[in-house]
């Protein structure tokens, strides 16, 4: 039919599950800009609990006059203030599971902790039990929240995405953050969160995306198209871990965070494998990883269970056990909540315990309320972090930035229990959660941050600034380099003078797509303008004006290749920025030309290129482009690869 753009099934895609702020070097002393309370973050998630003092608007004036969005008070006895000016749900199926709330409150707790990332006013003494004990805040709390509910208990579907980017692009929103994506990759315009964010891009907004929680495995980003902005998940110098004591006397200390204290008394601890729910006809072979149902309640109740695997303590819970010890191969490098005392211990530890527990006639056990503790390593990329390559176009380097995304403590829905697991009884203000859906909101926090100093910067411009300005990561740290890390971990204060922007606007990513294969009729159902695909703009994707550089290649290959881009000077008006290339000894031959850029006035724009010679065997060289003038640092990755997979 006339009209239609694409047709594709409406899939259901996932939620990608504050010392964070301090910890990149982003203080509450900060300089603002007058403009703060002008800027407008669009949250999309699973809505917002209003009334958390996160989003108190004691000092806010009115919404900004640019706001044209609107506050759907429904059944959830839902209402909106100076803080959160709008609130809007989206159920194209029109069919509520029970325990959703059809109105834009959150009772899941996702969307309040990502919105209170981004925009929360500050909130004294916030903690967990105890734990991440501070002064809670978002990155721009001055800032306005929008809230688009596009995700329920059964996930966040295509047709309720793409409505609220409609939406909130005629509302008036500055930046969109969506913590929200699809583990298989998608063509561009069959990806929903793809086709929104283009649009936004359009309309002057731009859109920031979770790189999705499939890590470390190569190739699992799940949002990646070049107009919109992904970002990769690091950790914060907080960790947790949590001891266990045998009855001789031996502790091992294993990962989680319990908040569940049993005051040091021990308790009988046995083997889920020699507890097997027989009566319903399982094994040991079975029950030794504690499945719900699993474990036999006679044998269990009153015990702490040893259990073969890292799940989420339903099994032990539900058959009357008191805790549980899991033993997993790790990774060991985020913290989960358990319906029940536990702690994930390895391998190593876990053959020991298990050996007591085996040899011991009476062998009894306690679990420790969790510690919190220094990381010295971080910020490093946490291993559940998806990674690039890019899926569709491998030569567009993704994630582009990584962000704090572990051991985040934000706002939470006061019905939603700690874990979000059912028979959770644990009901607090502020949680402690991880994921790339934490990260997504620090970016777009900085993006508006960005955006309140300079109000006609471009989605590109804004997205060049804090990618270029990113503080660097070791490949040493991250064996996966920039597919885990991107351009470095997020500096919002020096994304406010960047020196240099590579920006880029709608008709940059025309010329990308219709060098992308994409027909002139289909592309102006996408643009909704007279956009043509000939020779003219027929663009390769190396000329597309990125602030990074990737090239995929063939082992031994003999490469020669060339990228143009084109720099905007945002810093001094008279200044001369010279190009300093790093790149691994004997791997390859990178030039720049001009190596020499002179400026003379503020907006002036130059061209440069960039040439890549040589053959290499190795899976990813590493490289670098600085331009430096002496004041700014204008840092891109440079990534040459030979496989993707």
């Amino acid at each position: 039919m006339e009209g239609i753009v694409s047709v594709f099934p409406n899939e259901k895609r996932n939620l990608h599950t504050t010392k964070s702020w301090d910890f990149i070097g982003f203080s509450q002393q900060v300089e603002r800009a007058a403009l703060e309370s002008d800027i407008i973050i669009g949250v999309f998630d699973t809505g917002i609990w209003p009334e958390s003092e996160s989003f108190n608007d004691k000092g806010l004036g009115p919404p900004p006059s640019k706001w044209k969005g609107r506050c759907q008070v429904a059944a959830g006895n839902f209402t909106c203030n100076n803080k959160i000016i709008g609130g809007q749900y989206y159920r194209s199926s029109g069919f509520f599971v029970p325990n959703d709330i059809n109105s834009p409150r959150d009772s899941d707790g996702h969307g309040t902790h990502t919105a209170s990332t981004a925009a929360g006013k500050l909130v004294n003494g916030a903690n967990l039990y105890g734990f991440g004990s501070g002064t809670a805040r978002g990155g721009v709390p001055s800032a306005r929240i929008a809230v688009y509910k596009i995700c329920w208990s059964d996930g966040c579907f295509d047709a309720d995405i793409l409505a609220a980017f409609d939406d909130a692009i005629s509302d008036g929103v500055d930046i969109i953050s969506i913590s929200v994506g699809i583990s298989s990759g998608q063509p561009y315009f069959k990806d929903s969160i793809a086709i929104g964010a283009f649009h936004a891009m359009k309309n002057g907004v731009l859109t920031v995306t979770s790189a999705g929680n499939d890590g470390p495995d190569r190739s699992t980003i799940s949002n990646y198209s070049p107009w919109s902005l992904s970002v990769a998940a690091s950790t914060i110098d907080r960790k947790f871990f949590t001891k266990v004591q045998l009855g001789n006397n031996n502790i091992y200390e294993g990962i989680s965070i319990n908040t569940f204290d049993l005051k040091n008394e021990m308790y009988p601890i046995i083997y889920g494998g020699d507890a097997p729910n027989t009566t319903a006809n399982y094994t040991g072979r079975s029950s030794r990883y504690c499945f719900t149902n699993s474990l036999d309640q006679n044998l269990v109740k009153g015990k702490i269970v040893l259990c073969d695997a890292a799940l989420n303590g339903r099994g032990p819970l539900f058959a009357g056990a008191v805790g549980a010890v899991m033993r997993d191969q790790g990774p060991y490098d985020s913290a989960d909540f358990y319906l029940l005392p536990a702690s994930i211990v390895d391998l190593v530890d876990g053959e020991k315990i298990f050996q007591y527990v085996n040899l011991t006639s009476t062998p009894t056990a306690t679990i420790y309320k969790s510690n919190e503790a220094n990381d010295s390593l971080a910020p490093y990329i946490v291993s559940f972090s998806s990674r690039g390559p890019n899926p569709i176009t491998p030569d567009i380097l993704k994630p582009d930035l990584s962000a704090p995304g572990v051991h985040i403590l934000a706002a939470w829905s006061l019905v939603s229990p700690v874990s979000q697991f059912t028979g959770d009884n644990r009901f607090v203000p502020f949680n402690i959660i991880s994921g790339t859906s934490m990260s997504c909101p620090h970016v777009a926090a900085a993006a508006a941050y960005v955006k309140s100093f300079h109000p006609t910067w471009s989605p590109g411009a804004i997205k060049s600034a804090l990618m270029t300005t990113a503080y660097p990561m070791s490949s040493s740290i991250n064996l996966d380099a920039e597919f885990a890390y991107g351009s470095g971990n997020l500096n919002p204060t020096k994304a406010v003078n960047p020196g240099l922007l590579y920006d880029s606007e709608e008709v940059d990513y025309i010329k990308f797509l219709c060098g992308q294969g994409y027909g002139t009729r289909f592309l102006r159902l996408v643009t909704g303008d007279n956009s043509t695909c000939s020779e003219a703009t027929n663009g390769t994707v190396w000329d597309l004006n990125y602030p990074s550089f990737a090239l995929f290649s063939s082992p031994l290959k003999p490469i020669h290749h060339a990228f143009n881009r084109t720099v905007t000077n945002v810093g001094s008006p008279m200044s001369i920025y010279r190009a300093k290339v790093t790149v691994p000894t004997g791997a390859l031959k990178i030039q720049v030309n001009p190596n020499v850029l002179s400026f003379t006035s503020l907006g002036q724009k130059l061209s440069f290129v960039l040439t890549i010679e040589g053959k290499t065997d190795k899976s990813i060289v590493s490289a670098s482009l600085e331009w430096d003038d002496g004041v700014h640092m204008v840092r891109s990755p440079v990534v040459v690869f030979i496989s993707i997979s």
